[in-house]
């Protein structure tokens, strides 16, 4: 029974000495918490007004709600009494010890504050790099994220992204789409380019500046090939490209020109 009373004395006395600091470092926290929100959320107005790219916003917004975390978490380990001189002795340790084991991590964090200061893409632009092509979602702190045509999310790190190879297929404004469309040798090679290019000139969806261009490209085994050539927007890129091909089709039926079919080269061939 002393014994009990003697652990329940210690107890208070503990209670005494850590309860006024652990219900003030939990002040602290929730206080703390609150107060990283609002500057964030004002940080972000400020931005809004400023007109910063979303990418740039979201990036430096994820750095200064991370930074003042770990403030936050000092200040409140000070007020339970911890030293903080040696703990910080401690995290330099740590920290030296945690940056030789993520070095590809770090790595991922200078490569976003490059990709930030030179900026090659930003959210929504369509790139294609470390072989994937998508459009870009978010820009955060260490990846990339992009959603593939197929609608699946890529994420590549962005230490590859930064130190490689990027196509921005978005960045001009207009992008080039390349199909080829061949016709039989007895054809005639003139009204062929006319009813091709009366193709794309009739679909709203491509672009007159710069404009589109049909032109012999190869005099192939049975049929002779024109590079069909339409301008659009990066988004209308797929309705262009898969229009062309259904259009020109239907066209050159309608016009009595032959398409040869693939195989007739073999069939030729094995006669």
């Amino acid at each position: 029974m002393e014994k009990a009373q003697e652990w329940f004395n210690y107890g208070i006395e503990l209670a005494k000495e850590f309860g006024p600091k652990l219900i003030t470092a939990i002040l602290i926290y929730i206080i703390g918490s609150w107060i990283i929100k609002r500057i964030t959320g004002a940080t972000r107005k400020v931005m809004s007004k400023s007109k910063y790219e979303e990418s740039l916003q979201r990036f430096l917004l994820n750095l200064i709600s991370w930074a003042l975390k770990v403030f936050l978490i000092i200040v409140v380990i000070s007020r339970l009494g911890v030293d903080v001189t040696t703990f910080a002795a401690v995290i330099a340790a740590a920290g030296l010890a945690i940056g030789f084991a993520l070095q590809g991590s770090l790595s991922n964090f200078a490569g976003g504050v490059l990709l930030m200061i030179f900026r090659p893409y930003k959210i929504g632009d369509l790139i294609e790099a470390q072989g994937v092509l998508g459009a870009v979602k978010e820009i955060e702190i260490f990846t990339t994220k992009l959603i593939t045509p197929e609608n699946k999310l890529a994420i590549v790190p962005n230490g590859a992204m930064a130190n490689g190879n990027i196509i921005n297929y978005t960045a001009e404004g207009t992008m080039r789409v390349d199909t080829t469309i061949g016709i039989g040798y007895g054809e005639d090679i003139k009204n062929a380019k006319e009813v091709l290019l009366a193709v794309l000139t009739s679909n709203p969806k491509v672009l007159q500046d710069p404009p589109p261009s049909v032109n012999v490209s190869e005099l192939a085994d049975s049929s002779v090939n024109f590079a069909v050539r339409p301008f659009c927007r990066p988004e209308d890129y797929w309705d262009v490209y898969f229009g062309t091909l259904e259009n020109c089709k239907l066209a050159l039926d309608k016009a009595g020109i032959e398409i040869p079919f693939p195989h007739q080269v073999e069939i030729q061939k094995q006669g």
